[in-house]
């Protein structure tokens, strides 16, 4: 894994594999029925196991902006936090909000459940379709605001997994 951190923040950046980290929690970029589907969901149920999708069951979905917070499992995380980030439509459907939604909603979650360390994937950048540069712009401005209210979270990691986002995130949170 790559790695980089902000020297005068409790940011992280990281390049791998975000089912492999140790923290408190992971946040998953879900789709509306939290049931699995592809690319770092998909990843997450597969490394989490089958409990974790008989928990999701049980939480009838969830709204485009909102998070919801289960059990790791077999992950070595203590939780996962699921994010339902927007589809990208061309921008006029609220999207940038319901994105910035999604990154409080998660350190909101977080923040109830005492949760000092989170790792945040690319939410809505795969196959939502999100340009990836406003969506590092929103999801590092969310991370920051919530940071300077809440000095209960320790770090927040941004991980990437393609070098295209790693070297987007690095240069906008400015760590070399």
């Amino acid at each position: 894994m790559d790695s980089e951190t902000g020297t005068k923040t409790r940011i992280e950046l990281i390049r791998g594999d975000i089912t492999k980290l140790q923290v408190d929690a992971i946040v998953n970029a879900a789709n509306s029925s939290l049931l699995g589907g592809g690319g770092v969901d998909g990843a997450i149920h597969r490394a989490a196991g089958p409990e974790l999708l008989e928990e999701c069951r049980t939480l009838n979905g969830c709204d485009t902006g909102d998070a919801k917070i289960t059990k790791g499992y077999r992950l070595p995380a203590k939780y996962v936090i699921h994010a339902v980030g927007p589809r990208w439509r061309g921008g006029g459907q609220r999207e940038p909000e319901l994105l910035a939604s999604a990154y409080r909603r998660c350190l909101e979650v977080a923040n109830v459940n005492n949760v000092k360390t989170i790792a945040f994937p690319n939410i809505s950048t795969g196959i939502y379709g999100f340009p990836k540069e406003p969506a590092a712009e929103i999801a590092i401005r969310e991370v920051r605001r919530f940071l300077e209210q809440h000095p209960e979270i320790e770090k927040v990691i941004f991980v990437t997994f393609d070098r295209e986002n790693y070297e987007l995130y690095r240069r906008k949170l400015n760590v070399s």
